[in-house]
């Protein structure tokens, strides 16, 4: 489906979060793609952050971002996949309780949709997930390259 090239396009405020407990800076090329989309489609990334796999540090950080009125939404990479390690649709479950937020259904489900065209069943093993909370969207996304493109 096509853009309507007949709305006006507004740019919104993105943070981004990296969820590694390997990557740092010099290496997180799934946040390098994801920022570099970002600034590409004409929006702003307003934060960038690498966390460990640790749920209650990626809620609180999540939870600072929603009471930011400078961020429209926050996009998330890693921490996604079934490892005992990953953690981060936990933390974002919590956040959306805690906050009343909603649950974005459709966006895991079309996401693995989409991955099953090109990595097949493989695509269970993603939680990939969304929520909106008091204004801001949040999107968790696997954490490798072809996830996030």
């Amino acid at each position: 489906m096509a853009i309507d090239e007949s709305r006006q396009f507004r740019p919104i405020n993105i943070a981004l979060l990296t969820v590694s407990d390997t990557r740092g800076p010099e290496d997180d090329t799934s946040g390098d793609l994801l920022a570099a989309r970002i600034t590409g489609a004409g929006h702003a990334l307003v934060s960038r952050t690498i966390l460990k796999d640790d749920a209650d540090l990626i809620a609180r950080h999540l939870r600072a971002w929603i009471a930011d009125p400078a961020v429209d939404a926050v996009i998330s990479t890693g921490g996604t996949g079934l490892t005992g390690r990953d953690v981060t649709p936990e933390a974002l479950e919590r956040v959306r309780q805690d906050l009343g937020g909603r649950d974005i259904p459709g966006f895991g489900e079309l996401f693995r949709w989409l991955s099953y065209q090109t990595i097949g069943t493989s695509t269970i093993q993603s939680r990939a997930c969304a929520a909106v909370s008091r204004g801001t969207y949040i999107f968790a996304l696997p954490g490798s390259n072809g996830a996030v493109k």
